[in-house]
């Protein structure tokens, strides 16, 4: 009895123990190192407020941190200056920063209503914020019409639905006016083709179409398309006129 009531004694003391290590609050967790060379941000900047700005920053340019930081396998220095990009990225934030201060008075708002300059403002979630038409025309120049399809139909696929570029039929149809002017029609009538593979009810691009047969002196091609425009569209009067010019 003595031993068992023994017995009973430890058993006790060890679930008293239990429950009193059970009871002892967690070891506090280790506090994230501070963050280094903020020259932009201010230094006493919480750190998820300093992450969220980054996730803004990335959101915006559609890229991801190793963009401008160097974080690579075995080698990660979020601190060092080591990319150019990271240093741009530094003067653009000044540059926002200075816009941002300065629209209030240009807009005649206060700084609460103003609108403000973000990246994404001009960035639409791609790291270079070039419009459609110019990348295009560049790779046109270079390369030729055909690689520049090529490239407009990988963008697309990339990009349609999103804010990042204009897929609406007015860009083919500027490159198409621009390289008629450029005494190129067959280029421009490449561009209009392919405006009409996506938007194949577009009065503009039949009118044009012909604009460029005209040039061409492809008489019955020209009257073609403008018919087809009317046959689209017949309240359009300007297709009317076209085509009563046409004919003549």
């Amino acid at each position: 009895m003595r031993l068992f009531g023994r017995g009973i004694i430890v058993l006790a003391i060890s679930g008293v123990s239990a429950t009193f290590a059970s009871a002892q609050p967690p070891a506090a967790a280790q506090a994230p190192p501070p963050m280094k060379n903020l020259q932009i941000i201010p230094a006493d900047t919480p750190r998820q407020q300093v992450i969220q700005t980054m996730q803004g920053f990335t959101q915006g340019l559609g890229v991801r941190c190793e963009f401008c930081h160097v974080d690579e396998p075995g080698h990660q220095d979020f601190a060092a200056d080591d990319k150019r990009v990271k240093r741009v990225a530094r003067e653009m934030m000044k540059l926002t920063a200075d816009i941002n201060a300065k629209v209030p008075a240009a807009v005649s708002k206060s700084a609460t209503d103003a609108t403000r300059v973000q990246c994404a403002t001009c960035h639409h979630g791609v790291a270079v914020p070039k419009q459609l038409t110019d990348i295009l025309t560049d790779t046109m120049t270079a390369s030729g019409t055909p690689a520049a399809t090529a490239q407009f139909r990988e963008l697309r696929k990339q990009y349609f639905g999103g804010q990042s570029y204009d897929f609406s039929e007015v860009s083919l149809t500027t490159l198409a006016q621009r390289a008629n002017q450029a005494g190129k029609p067959d280029d421009a009538l490449a561009w209009l083709q392919l405006n009409l593979e996506f938007y194949p009810q577009s009065v503009r691009s039949y009118l044009l179409m012909s604009t460029v047969y005209a040039a061409k002196k492809d008489m019955p091609n020209a009257i073609k398309s403008a018919e087809k425009a009317i046959e689209i569209d017949p309240q359009s009067g300007q297709a009317k006129a076209q085509l009563e010019r046409l004919k003549k």
